[in-house]
């Protein structure tokens, strides 16, 4: 009986009691879990609202809103973390390209010694010093026989004297004329370059034998002995019959530069010639497939510049690399299989007056030109003059622009 008197006395009260309690927890519950989301509190909202449908209302309201708000801030914070991490994916392959430059480079230079190196160096000369960092090295090839194109570039686009030492310490380019030595070393041509050398000091010797059917090698060689001299971003090879506006060049490599396995120049892809006789015969044709097929995609041999990284890969592997009678087409054989980046800009390949004229005036200079029939400038000593006087940046341009 003790028990049955405070249920009938509170019957009605406690039913009451129940609901209201049932009520209060319902909204405390509410607020707990807004609390731990972040959801601002419904009353806080709207305090003139009273009924229990417009509480409830507005208690699911915002917790919707935010909902929605919170999954569009994720999705944001999940494609801006994408887009960090793609710089950072980027950033890592250039700096483990560049570790292994760094290492090969190191691994080649203490490999060459003596009659191995592919730079000439004369007897009693100090030991090579620490590489000069700069931007780009641009070597011209040239022969024995072609001192008057020297002249002509050296007149035109080429600085000389302090100039030329300017143009390394400010702008970090590097200019040289690259040559090998005779069949008979020493001999009455040698002792021509040596002298040219003396008065210009705008050579690059290379331990190499010159001769027509040998430009494949000392390519390969070129780039081995830049590499040993210089630390550059880009290395730059261009035939002495070509006109260059330097600025140009800077600019269009510039734009490159944090890319890595670079290979710029104008891409081709010509007919593989089987025939005996003709220019740029191929004797190894047959590696090629059926007669009548063409070539892989390659930069055309007047000019091109390749990154550091793959003229590295060159020195580094330049005993195995296999060499075609035709230069540029071996250049382009040993990047076969490489994740290299090819980049055909066609201003290194204008055409000379008007072509490159009109260019000029239009205030977009091209960056080379030379004639296509004669794959270089025809009569080159005769026309560089008039071909810089009409499609020349300027002789001031390259001091004004910055790379």
């Amino acid at each position: 009986m003790g028990l049955s008197r405070p249920h009938k006395v509170g019957n009605g009260v406690s039913a009451r009691w129940v609901s209201l309690f049932c009520i209060a927890s319902f909204f405390l519950g509410v607020l707990v879990v807004n609390r731990l989301l972040g959801v601002p509190d419904p009353e806080k909202i709207d305090e003139e609202a009273s009924s229990l449908e417009k509480r409830q209302l507005r208690a699911l309201h915002p917790n919707v809103n935010c909902e929605k708000k919170e999954a569009a801030d994720r999705a944001g914070d999940i494609l801006f973390q994408v887009s960090q991490t793609h710089d950072v994916i980027m950033e890592l392959d250039k700096t483990i390209s560049s570790l292994e430059v760094q290492l090969a480079a190191a691994r080649a230079s203490k490999a060459d010694n003596g009659e191995g190196s592919p730079v000439v160096t004369k007897t009693g000369s100090e030991p090579l010093k620490e590489r000069q960092k700069v931007f780009f090295v641009m070597g011209i090839m040239t022969a024995f026989s072609s001192r008057k194109r020297r002249e002509s570039i050296r007149e035109t686009w080429m600085p000389q004297g302090d100039e030329l030492k300017k143009l390394e310490t400010e702008k970090g380019i590097i200019m040289r004329f690259v040559i090998g030595h005779s069949a008979t070393p020493g001999g009455v041509l040698d002792r021509a370059i040596d002298a040219e050398d003396e008065k210009h000091k705008d050579f690059l010797r290379l331990n190499h034998i010159e001769g027509y059917h040998e430009l494949s090698s000392k390519t390969q060689i070129y780039f081995a002995a830049a590499v040993t001299k210089w630390d550059a971003d880009f290395y730059i090879k261009v035939d002495d019959d070509v006109h260059i506006n330097l600025g140009m060049v800077g600019s269009t490599l510039a734009r490159h530069r944090s890319k890595p396995r670079t290979y710029i120049g104008c891409m081709k892809s010509g007919p593989v010639l089987a025939n005996k006789g003709v220019r740029y015969h191929e004797p190894e044709y047959w590696k090629f497939g059926e007669e009548g097929n063409k070539y892989f995609r390659h930069a055309t041999g007047q000019i091109y510049a390749i990154s550091k990284d793959l003229a590295t890969y060159i020195s580094v592997h330049r005993h195995i690399l296999h060499r075609y009678a035709n230069e540029d087409v071996s250049l382009g054989s040993w990047f076969i299989g490489l994740d290299v980046v090819h980049i055909d800009e066609r201003s290194l390949c204008c055409g000379t007056p008007p072509e490159c004229e009109w260019k000029a005036q239009a205030g977009n200079p091209c960056a080379a030109s030379f004639d296509w029939s004669c794959s270089g400038i025809c009569k080159s000593v005769e026309r560089m003059e008039e071909v810089h006087q009409r499609c020349g940046e300027g002789d001031e341009a390259i001091w004004h622009t910055s790379f």
